[in-house]
């Protein structure tokens, strides 16, 4: 196996958003794709408690088997999100070749709890291509993927709808939508804000003291939590979180595979790497037109979900969770996670709340608009207890 010099160049391939390409894309729909990894199919104490390390999420369910034993799982439980370790969605894997992908957002339904000793196998298919017009890079497509996943007893555990955005590099980098952003400098007080704000978090996850859906109101607000500044810290740690790394030969095998999605790096002495390194390179970052080095948008929605299950409690159970990336999050950003309620509501004999999110950074701007589902146990003995989500079908659409 060789890798022609011309194949892989020495800058990110320059593709172009044609009509044969979407065409191309469109006629994918329907396909089941080899999932991307896997990473962390197998549940562990080890490997929970190291997705959590990676999103910093502290809540004892999902970290501490002490804790997890004396609950009424018996056990700890995976985080809702860690089944996004087996490989992230809404990666930028088919089609459309050299044109750059960003996560956009994904929207999880969850079924079943996540336990030690639990081995997680996923069907990955495409189920849309969207085309739109950006004020970022100009002509856009949006495309979907749907993962199942499912444990060795053949259950499914989530099912999620990954979203990605592809831009032509060159178009992006041109159009400068957000060259005037530049990293902020904070003043003392405001990182002593912040990082209060991290050290009390404990302070506001719920645990064993039972939320009911009766004491629940609309209008109420959770606990707002913060994340950041974001640093080199972060981001790497949740690629050691989610198990990805891929070095040396591992690297070069890929690139001969898909000499679109990698370049020899200049930086690296002509080293080979992947296209997405702009996530740690500002170079790179720039090339596609974000102003520095950015966040992984799946820990970005990992974050959204962590104020949920801080606030819901150890009876909760997270039906759904829907994030949409909308701004960067770049390198010394810092990302506030809200949420307030907006509906209660009883469905299938389970009563339910929904959860507006909204996630905002330093500069009061809208980075990550969503929506969460809790089931919550109710005083009402006519409704049954659970333990879990499957009991509850939010009839969502395939592509929503």
């Amino acid at each position: 196996m060789t890798l022609p010099q011309a194949d892989v160049g020495n800058a990110p391939a320059e593709g172009r958003i044609t009509d044969e390409a979407v065409a191309a894309a469109r006629a994918m729909i329907g396909l089941h794709l080899r999932p991307e990894g896997p990473y962390l199919q197998d549940a562990t104490a080890d490997t929970l408690r190291n997705w959590c390390n990676g999103i910093g999420d502290l809540n004892p369910l999902y970290r501490d088997t002490g804790y997890g034993a004396g609950t009424r799982y018996g056990t700890i439980l995976g985080h809702p999100m860690f089944p996004m370790a087996f490989g992230w969605l809404g990666r930028t894997r088919w089609g459309l070749p050299g044109v750059h992908g960003f996560y956009a957002g994904n929207d999880w339904e969850l079924f079943r709890h996540v336990r030690p000793g639990d081995r997680i196998t996923a069907i990955e298919r495409v189920v849309g291509v969207e085309e739109k017009e950006s004020k970022f890079s100009g002509r856009l497509v949006l495309q979907y993927v749907e993962a199942s996943y499912y444990n060795q007893r053949g259950e499914l555990v989530a099912r999620a709808l990954g979203t990605c955005t592809r831009h032509e590099r060159k178009a992006a980098r041109e159009t400068g939508k957000y060259k005037e952003i530049v990293q902020h400098e904070y003043s003392d007080q405001e990182r002593d804000r912040i990082d209060q704000m991290v050290l009390d978090e404990p302070k506001n996850i719920r645990g064993a003291n039972v939320r009911y859906w009766e004491e629940v109101q609309e209008g109420e607000e959770l606990p707002t939590i913060a994340r950041g500044p974001l640093s080199l810290m972060d981001t790497m740690g949740f690629l050691v979180g989610c198990g990805r790394g891929h070095t040396h030969g591992v690297v070069l095998q890929a690139a001969v595979k898909h000499p679109g999605h990698f370049f020899r790096n200049p930086e690296a002495g002509g080293g080979v790497e992947y296209t997405g390194i702009g996530h740690h390179r500002e170079s790179v970052a720039k090339e596609v037109g974000v102003p520095g080095t950015y966040d992984y948008g799946p820990q970005r929605s990992s974050w959204m979900c962590s104020l949920v299950t801080n606030w819901m409690g150890d009876a909760g159970v997270i039906k759904r969770v829907r994030t949409e990336m909308r701004r960067f999050n770049i390198m010394g950003d810092t990302t506030f996670c809200k949420g307030k309620v907006v509906r209660k509501y009883v469905k299938d004999n389970t009563g339910l709340v929904d959860i507006e999110l909204a996630a905002e950074n330093q500069r009061g701007e809208l980075t990550t608009p969503g929506i969460a589902t809790v089931a919550l146990p109710s005083r009402d003995v006519r409704l049954p207890a659970f333990l879990d989500g499957s009991g509850v079908d939010l009839e969502l659409p395939v592509t929503r």
